[in-house]
Order: C-alpha cells, then structure tokens, then sequence
C-alpha cells in the first residue's frame, strides 16, 4: 500500500488535518502523522507518529492548512516538504496549506489554488505560481493544491479516486456522508462584498440597485441614479468592487439567482424574470460561466446539504 504521510507542526488547522485523517486513515493506505514533536493543533495536542526527516519516504504527504498566513512557516516543514517531493513524493496542500508549499518552491511555474479569501496574497508574495481562485482543486500531477474547508475534503477522495478507482472513492464518501464529487468551484462559495459606509459614493446606489435587479437595468441608469458620469461612476465601481458596473450588476443577478435556488421552488423561467435575465437560457449560460455548475445542479446540490441538517 501506498504510504500517505500527514504534516502536523504548530499553526496547521484541525479541520483540514482532521479531514486528511478520516480520508486516509482506513486501511486503504499506511497512515502517519510526521512531525518534530508534539504539536498544539486548535485546542488539541497531537503527538505525530514520525518524525519531519522520516517525509522523504512516504509515497504521498499531506500538508493540512496554515493557520496564521502572514507568519512564515516552520523552516524544517518547508524543507522536509521539498526533500520528499524531489525523493520523488507526490505532495498536495489542504486550504492554505499552499503556502507552504509555495515557500518550499513546489508552486513555481506551476497552476495552484487556495482558499479563495487568501488568493490574492498568494499571487502577490509568490508571483511565479499561476493562482486559480476559481477551482476546488488543481492536480498538477506530483503537486495538488485545494481551495478552502470542505474543498480539502474534495481533493482527498480525488485522490483516492486516482489510487483506488471511483468505486473506493464512492464507498468511503459514503461513510463520511459526503458528495464523492463536487462540480463546479469556488464562485459558488463566494459572496461580493459592497460598500456599506453612508458616505462612499456607491452607498446609496448599490441597495437601490439590489432592490431592482428585476429591472433591465443599464450603466446610463446607474450613472443617472448616483448623479455622475458613466466613467466616474466606472471609476468608483472599480476602486470599491473591484470590477466594472456591469460586471458587477451581473455578479448581483447571479447572486439572486443562487438564492432563488437554494430557498425557493420557483422554475429557472420565474427566478430568469426574478434577476433581470430575461430568458432561462440566458440565466443558465451565464450562471454556468460564472459558478461552474447549471442553476439545476447548483439547486440539487444545496438542497441535499440542507437536508441532512436537522
């Protein structure tokens, strides 16, 4: 059986750690925890079975989440991560365990993503790693990096799915009660955050654009209603979204859309007319392109997680 290593020093994240733990720890593979000493996980203190200098010979190591992203990680984790890659280790990150392995050189000219609230500091401290805010999970291969929390859990059953076949991966996403896979990425998890000071520019014309998103509303109009310029009004948008108007106004119809689907019965001809789309093939193409799934899978997959919820 393959050996699957888990990394545990001071600052990881039990959640991710605890997750790598259930995934691997069945039988399916030999199972360690590798660490220096005793370590203080959240409130736990976990005792690894190994030491770090034991990394180099494991066929697969797991670094669970970085707790504290703008503290630099332990320099002998870094290093006992780089040997076992180059023994020729395959390495993959839960969360913003890619940190860790962007410190060790492992992301370098390569794709790789994180949780998506850290993906712009991941991009600018390690410009030579291509981030995908966008995914769950990218396998490069001999390098696997995932998005956030329970992304950590997709990227595990994907590799058991590498490893064992789809029936092993099936069978033990059975026992955790969980999706053996998700569709889609990040920019179903994500919200858009506005603006809410009373005195920015925008803070009184995106709640009176939100109220009307069933409105076949325009730039002109938005310019119209905050009393500026169609460029001022770009200029605004851009410095407190982050995008253009427009783009922005569609990430809000988009946005009502997922909450049509997650709290009503509405058809997806009702929740097109509801978010100002028009058409359902308008609604599904963009809501396609911007959350990765069809309206119909996204509402199949929220409302199977709320059923399990007592």
């Amino acid at each position: 059986m393959s050996t699957v290593a888990l990394t545990a020093t001071d600052g990881m994240l039990q959640f991710e750690l605890s997750i790598a733990h259930e995934v691997f720890d069945t039988g399916l593979y030999e199972f360690g925890v590798y660490g220096s000493k005793p370590v203080k996980v959240g409130r736990f203190l976990l005792e690894p079975d190994h030491g770090l200098e034991r990394l180099a010979r494991a066929g697969t190591v797991i670094v669970p989440g970085w707790a504290d992203i703008d503290v630099d990680p332990p320099t002998d984790l870094v290093e006992a991560v780089r040997a076992a890659h180059e023994a020729g280790a395959r390495v993959a990150s839960l969360c913003t365990g890619a940190f860790v392995l962007a410190a060790a050189g492992l992301l370098d000219g390569r794709r790789a993503t994180t949780h998506w609230a850290h993906t712009d500091v991941l991009a600018a401290r390690y410009p030579s790693v291509e981030v995908d805010p966008d995914v769950l999970y990218v396998d490069n291969g001999s390098v696997l990096t995932s998005a956030g929390k329970a992304a950590a859990m997709d990227l595990c059953l994907h590799l058991v799915r590498r490893d064992h076949g789809s029936a092993v991966a099936n069978t033990v996403a059975r026992r955790l009660v969980v999706p053996p896979h998700r569709a889609g990425g990040q920019a179903q998890f994500v919200t858009t955050p506005v603006p809410d000071q009373d005195d920015h520019p925008l803070g009184g014309l995106l709640p009176w654009v939100t109220e009307r998103l069933d409105r076949p509303l325009t730039v002109e109009d938005l310019a119209r209603q905050a009393n500026m310029s169609s460029r001022n009004l770009a200029r605004h948008f851009r410095s407190a979204t982050g995008t253009t108007p427009l783009r922005w106004l569609l990430t809000q119809r988009i946005r009502r859309a997922q909450e049509l689907l997650e709290r009503t019965d509405d058809s997806v001809d009702l929740i097109a007319e509801a978010t100002g789309m028009g058409t359902a093939a308008t609604l599904r193409r963009h809501f396609n392109r911007t959350v990765g799934v069809p309206p119909d899978s996204y509402r199949r997959t929220f409302r199977a997680a709320s059923a399990g919820v007592p």
